[in-house]
């Protein structure tokens, strides 16, 4: 167990997503970059949080805001975001589209008398604070959709452990199904300590693909794919399928509270998984900041 209580200064982790090229390392750099310069600005982790995730929201590379993948109709974009801090702002938005950022929505969530908006209403409540929509979809996201048809239509599973043929049985898309590639289940995040010892999560993702008409997954539930408290924040990225059921985010913050070594506490998490099962998690503690994965996972940090 760590004794000493006092924290240490600024540290902010940022992830690109597990599985992406390492190449896409610079994007994360930006994104801490952006958040430092926001706590420097306000003093605030949560502030810095959202403007390091704005950043990649507004990368075409990452899949999140500009970059969402497009739905298996090929012309639906569904997004989910999150916030948490520890002076007990929490906000999160689940299948909103037409949003440009959904993480600024998400902080904007938490100022209301609830925590989770989501598809419609979301929308909505974006448009009424004066959010902007979305950009034009790009070619980067249609050619990312045509590789996708290719590889459903294949035999070989593009979700660990899911028959292909199961998105052409529930099919609920208002166009008719048509396979013709890479999988995207990608999620960007930052976790922020401030010097004062409070914590803060915020991740983004344009939603996995393949998935069905309205899927939520752990980008937007608490304690799955993201989680703040006294002792640091954790946020992951992956299948959200696999991260929901092992409630991730906040077993790993446990173990972390607990007095577990950082590191240890995300290798202990990533091994909860099968090999099959791409997984990351970026975290810090009141000592230390890190990340671990099981694929490629492009990740930046800075520490003061």
């Amino acid at each position: 167990m760590q004794k000493n209580h006092k924290p240490q200064g600024f540290a902010i982790v940022t992830h690109g997503g597990v599985g992406e090229p390492l190449a896409y390392t610079d994007g994360c750099a930006r994104a801490a970059r952006g958040g430092h310069d926001k706590f420097r600005e306000t003093g605030d982790p949560l502030d810095a949080a959202v403007a390091a995730v704005t950043v990649f929201e507004e990368d075409e590379r990452f899949n999140a805001g500009t970059g969402s993948v497009l739905g298996l109709d090929g012309a639906t974009i569904e997004m989910d975001a999150s916030i948490m801090d520890t002076r007990g702002r929490l906000g999160a938005v689940a299948t909103v589209r037409n949003v440009r950022n959904p993480v600024v929505l998400a902080r904007a969530v938490a100022d209301t008398p609830h925590v989770l908006l989501a598809g419609e209403g979301a929308e909505r409540f974006a448009r009424a604070i004066g959010l902007p929509p979305s950009r034009p979809i790009l070619e980067r996201q249609r050619e990312k959709h045509r590789k996708l048809l290719e590889e459903l239509a294949g035999s070989v599973p593009v979700m660990p452990g899911i028959d292909n043929r199961l998105f052409e049985r529930f099919w609920n898309y208002k166009t008719p199904l048509q396979l013709p590639a890479s999988k995207s289940c990608d999620t960007v995040g930052a976790v922020v300590r401030a010097p004062d010892g409070h914590f803060a999560v915020a991740g983004s993702t344009g939603g996995s693909s393949p998935s069905l008409l309205g899927r939520v997954g752990d980008t937007a539930i608490v304690g799955a794919g993201f989680y703040a408290g006294t002792a640091g924040a954790v946020a992951a990225t992956g299948i959200g399928e696999h991260i929901v059921r092992h409630m991730l985010a906040r077993a790993v913050y446990g173990w972390i509270e607990e007095g577990m070594p950082l590191q240890q506490a995300l290798q202990r998490g990533i091994a909860l998984f099968d090999k099959d099962v791409d997984v990351g998690l970026i975290a810090v503690s009141r000592h230390e900041a890190g990340a671990c994965a099981n694929k490629n996972m492009p990740t930046a940090r800075i520490e003061e």
